[in-house]
């Protein structure tokens, strides 16, 4: 005996399904008289030839197609067997999708205020609900040729990402000032993004923020820079660290003594100069750094600094041994022994460099 009616219904018992085909591929034949039932909280849209026909609430509905049981015996000989009268029924939950997770795929690149340009991500939830779904179908089963909750939730979430991303370019803001601005930039972006889901037939109940955090590197560019603010002064930094490592070093390789003592004294020398050179880079670096926004970096005392490490770095050698001392010293810290006083030409009293034999100004004969 053939059948002649058919019962057509969906159970969704996860809850979780947006829409759902029958058949889940293809179409059907629906005669005149079939049963379509709907449950509560779903709505059945009876679609053709990519198109939504009809719309039916919760409850037992009567088909009232055109695949008459007499046709689809007398046309199906001409078919193949197959009635040309075929449909689907797509049936769409029409509850709130609450907690719905989104996040974004990649690192979004945002312009900070402060630090430059950082690359950051960001995570929270969205709730949504279908108040059109003949509207729905047409669009999203339909246009874009998707059914599964999970194509759809990706297809809803890079609309959000994208509204996302303009909300952030619009803010202008530090990313150490944007948690205090999460509500904020969650209502801003459910406002951009409303008019595109209800073009979709979607309601977008809610859209929060949870986080949004930078990339690893991201954040150790920002712990640097936490870093060199705690330091404060940071020519004064950089010369007492190069001037304390290179006068170690000395004191490690020079022994007892006077000699080891020349060369510490020779090493902190050096370290102070090197140090107050790595200082004017970094300065150079830092002003530039920050020339964007407007912040200038000045380091306090940085003249009488520049100045004590250039009298410290003046050497001349020793007449006696010729070992490296300070300028103007009295005694050799090598040999011991006495150092000079100034030496001046006899003849016209210009004063001449260490062990001089000839006057630079007149010519005269030193000693």
């Amino acid at each position: 005996m053939t059948k002649l009616f058919q019962v057509i219904e969906f159970f969704d018992e996860t809850g979780q399904e947006m829409v759902h085909r029958k058949p889940e591929s293809g179409s059907g034949e629906f005669r005149l008289g079939d049963q379509l039932v709907v449950q509560e909280s779903q709505a059945a849209v009876i679609f053709r030839d990519g198109k939504a026909l009809d719309t039916f609430g919760p409850g037992r509905h009567t088909l009232s197609t055109a695949n008459l049981p007499v046709l689809v015996t007398l046309l199906g000989k001409l078919f193949d067997g197959v009635s040309p009268f075929r449909v689907a029924v797509v049936y769409v939950n029409m509850r709130e999708f609450i907690d719905m997770k989104w996040g974004t795929p990649e690192p979004i690149v945002f312009r900070d205020s402060d630090i430059g340009m950082v690359r950051l991500r960001a995570f929270g939830t969205f709730s949504t609900q279908i108040n059109d779904p003949q509207l729905f179908v047409n669009k999203i089963v339909g246009s874009q040729g998707i059914y599964e909750t999970a194509q759809i939730e990706s297809f809803l979430k890079s609309i959000l990402i994208t509204k996302l991303v303009d909300t952030l370019g619009e803010s202008k803001k530090s990313v150490l000032d944007l948690p205090t601005s999460y509500i904020e930039i969650g209502g801003a972006a459910r406002a951009l993004a409303r008019d595109d889901f209800a073009a979709l037939g979607i309601d977008l109940k809610t859209f929060y923020v949870s986080a949004i955090t930078p990339t690893e590197d991201t954040a150790k560019a920002i712990d640097e820079r936490a870093a060199m603010g705690a330091i404060g002064n940071m020519q004064a930094y950089l010369q007492f660290k190069a001037a304390r490592a290179l006068g170690d070093a000395a004191l490690a390789g020079g022994g007892a003594g006077a000699g080891g003592l020349a060369q510490a004294g020779m090493g902190l020398g050096a370290g102070v100069g090197m140090g107050a050179m790595m200082a004017g880079m970094m300065g150079q670096v830092v002003q530039a750094g920050m020339a964007g926004t407007g912040a200038q970096v000045t380091a306090p005392g940085a003249a009488a600094t520049g100045a004590a490490a250039g009298a410290a770095a003046a050497m001349m050698a020793c007449p006696s041994c010729q070992a490296q001392i300070p300028q103007g010293s009295k005694f050799c810290a090598n040999c011991g022994a006495r150092i000079a006083g100034p030496l001046k030409c006899s003849n016209c009293g210009t004063e001449l460099a260490p062990g001089s034999k000839f006057c630079n100004n007149c010519g005269t004969k030193v000693g």
